[in-house]
């Protein structure tokens, strides 16, 4: 199962990225802006995905398009959650204990892509040539 520390070790080499404790949990950022953050329970979240996240770990991520996100919840509807808030959209919400170390890793740099700068973007493509965004 995948943890926090999991998403601590994939946000750690990111250039500018930084963790911080929020009221809500652990959440990551570049250059202020949210990229991925632990889920809390809170009251404006709907009943169905409010009880999920208040029996599992479930880590929210920036997504670049709401189509994105409805596509990974329609692809795997027992990992995603169909919906949390509308604060910070387009994002999705996913259980931890159901998402694969590949799929996590993907999230996470994605999440930091779409809101990273693009001369931070380029300090990462330029350390990391192989990989395919």
């Amino acid at each position: 199962m995948a943890t926090l520390d999991d998403v601590r070790r994939i946000a750690a080499p990111l250039p500018g990225s930084e963790e911080r404790a929020t009221t809500g949990g652990a959440a990551w950022f570049v250059r202020g802006k949210p990229y991925a953050w632990e889920c809390h329970p809170w009251p404006s979240i709907p009943e169905t995905e409010r009880a999920v996240i208040a029996t599992e770990l479930v880590v929210g991520v920036k997504v670049a398009d709401p189509v994105d996100a409805l596509a990974l919840v329609e692809m795997q509807p027992s990992v995603f959650l169909a919906r949390t808030t509308r604060w910070g959209e387009p994002k999705v919400a996913f259980r931890m204990a159901g998402i694969e170390p590949d799929h996590l890793e993907e999230l996470v740099i994605e999440a930091w892509c779409v809101q990273a700068p693009r001369y931070l973007r380029r300090a990462y493509d330029e350390r990391h040539p192989w990989a395919t965004r």
